[in-house]
């Protein structure tokens, strides 16, 4: 590894601390996550302030595990990227601070990475020469629903995003709303193939303005008043309690608590979340002319959307591990920066509302 650009990534985005050490944007050398929903699980969401805290505990042993796994001390390294924005300006603020200290004292390189760009890099990381462009980038997760053309270099132009909710936060609240806890995504997920996922006709959103724009406010209610037209108060306490007596149900432990009626809604609810996304990603490569398609983000790992993404041209996914946040995708993508001498300096902030174009 004499000759490899080894760059250390920092993610702190949001709920994961994470670090990992990639060699010439590719070469995943390690990559460690400490995973924060044990702590935010029990009040149905990320809380900021406790997510800042647990990124102050997490950050030093985490780097310190990226940099033993990976066979490497810091002086070793080529660089060290950091995710600036966007995100919780706390939790931000927690690797920020973290990656200036370091590169001030060991002499590094301080490279500013875009979060959304991450998400893109995670999949060209792994495809590599596969990705043609001009590309149509879909990032989809808890905090983003994004569509970008991506040309060859790494230029990006925004074709649409979410006007309310991301496509992951709605998942998010629907599962808390019907009382199958946080996160909600994979839940649905695992008890969608038991209904039908046409039972519920949800009307899909009509933009004004740009078509290509998302909106998940108006399914996330439209939910809302199919629950509040049924009495579902004994079913979402008996899940509730089954939370509280385990705290990761399997598949059959929620199929006992989940009538088929609620099943269908389920399915039904995430089969217009993915006709929704797929119908805008579909218009968006017909548009550019794109010769292939990015899907990347937490949402990313819903099978569903992985079943049915398929088009004329090639569809790429990042592997699972991949697709949430991870740090290896800030370090990837901060390998052409690197290259083009595109270091930040110590006045480094926090971006929390950074856009990537």
């Amino acid at each position: 590894m004499a000759n490899s650009v080894l760059i250390l990534g920092i993610e702190s985005s949001c709920d994961e601390t994470a670090a990992a050490v990639v060699a010439d944007g590719k070469r995943v050398l390690s990559s460690i996550v400490a995973s924060q929903l044990d702590t935010h699980g029990k009040y149905g969401g990320v809380v900021p302030e406790l997510a800042s805290r647990e990124h102050l505990r997490a950050i030093v042993p985490v780097v310190q595990s990226a940099l033993e796994e990976a066979g490497l001390k810091l002086p070793d390294l080529s660089a060290i990227a950091v995710t600036e924005g966007p995100g919780l300006v706390g939790s931000l603020l927690v690797g920020i601070t973290y990656a200036k200290a370091l590169c001030f004292v060991h002499k590094l390189p301080l490279i500013a990475v875009n979060h959304i760009e991450g998400h893109i890099h995670a999949v060209i990381m792994e495809a590599g020469e596969g990705v043609e462009y001009p590309a149509l980038a879909l990032v989809v997760s808890g905090g983003h629903t994004h569509l970008f053309e991506v040309q060859e270099g790494f230029h990006y132009r925004l074709l649409g995003k979410t006007r309310d909710d991301a496509a992951g936060e709605a998942f998010d609240k629907v599962a808390k709303l019907l009382g199958f806890g946080y996160p909600g995504g994979p839940v649905i997920d695992k008890l969608a193939p038991y209904g039908n996922p046409r039972a519920v006709r949800f009307t899909p959103a009509k933009m004004k303005g740009n078509p290509l724009d998302f909106s998940f406010s108006g399914l996330k209610t439209a939910v809302l008043r199919w629950t509040e037209q049924r009495d579902l108060s004994a079913e979402i306490e008996a899940r509730k309690d089954l939370l509280r007596r385990n705290p990761r149900p399997s598949v059959e432990e929620w199929l006992a608590v989940t009538p088929r009626e609620t099943l269908d809604l389920l399915a039904s609810f995430q089969q217009t979340v993915i006709d929704e996304l797929l119908r805008r990603a579909w218009a968006s490569a017909e548009e550019i002319g794109a010769r292939s398609i990015i899907i990347s983000g937490g949402v990313a790992c819903n099978s569903g959307l992985r079943r049915e993404a398929s088009l004329d041209v090639p569809v790429f996914f990042p592997s699972f591990g991949l697709s949430t946040d991870n740090a290896a995708m800030i370090a990837a993508a901060a390998f052409p920066k690197f290259h083009r001498g595109q270091h930040a300096g110590f006045d480094l902030r926090a971006n929390a509302n950074l856009t990537l174009a």
